[in-house]
């Protein structure tokens, strides 16, 4: 049996992913990872979980130290969490640049610190030739997981 923690799990697609794992057989442990307490409580009231596999992990993917607590034994990784909203990234570009690089710096350090199999970091059709502050974050987050995925021959 495996274990997955998706980044950005109380998010729209982290969610979704969430209630379409609690039912998959491949799972023991889910894990939601995500900064939004609230969000947590309200999944957790909301999701049935018989077999009690969903865990919530509360932390920032700009923390280096807590993901690789979190990463502890965990087989995958969906890495879902970013700040995304357009108009925001230009009005707060440090922001997006910590979380959408630097967080997915640290996604790739922390599953390479902790043996993590697989990992999949989502994208966006903004990251193709972008336009705009979000889109090149994204760009420059889908290049260092290629850059990884060829440093550590496919253990990232």
């Amino acid at each position: 049996m495996k274990s997955i923690l998706i980044t950005g799990g109380t998010g729209s697609f982290g969610s979704k992913l969430v209630e379409s794992l609690i039912s998959n057989d491949n799972y023991n442990r889910i894990i939601v990872f995500s900064r939004d307490e609230l969000k947590q409580h309200d999944m957790h009231s909301k999701i049935r979980d018989p077999l009690k596999k969903l865990r919530f992990f509360l932390g920032d993917i700009r923390d280096l130290d807590r993901l690789n607590i979190a990463f502890r034994g965990v087989d995958e990784v969906v890495h879902a969490a970013a700040l995304k909203q357009v108009v925001a990234a230009e009005y707060n570009p440090f922001e997006f640049i910590k979380t959408n690089i630097i967080g997915s710096q640290n996604i790739i350090e922390a599953s390479v610190n902790n043996n993590v199999k697989k990992v999949v970091a989502l994208s966006t059709d903004k990251a193709a030739s972008p336009a705009n502050l979000y889109g090149a974050t994204k760009l420059c987050a889908d290049k260092l997981f290629v850059a990884a995925n060829n440093m550590f021959g496919g253990s990232t």
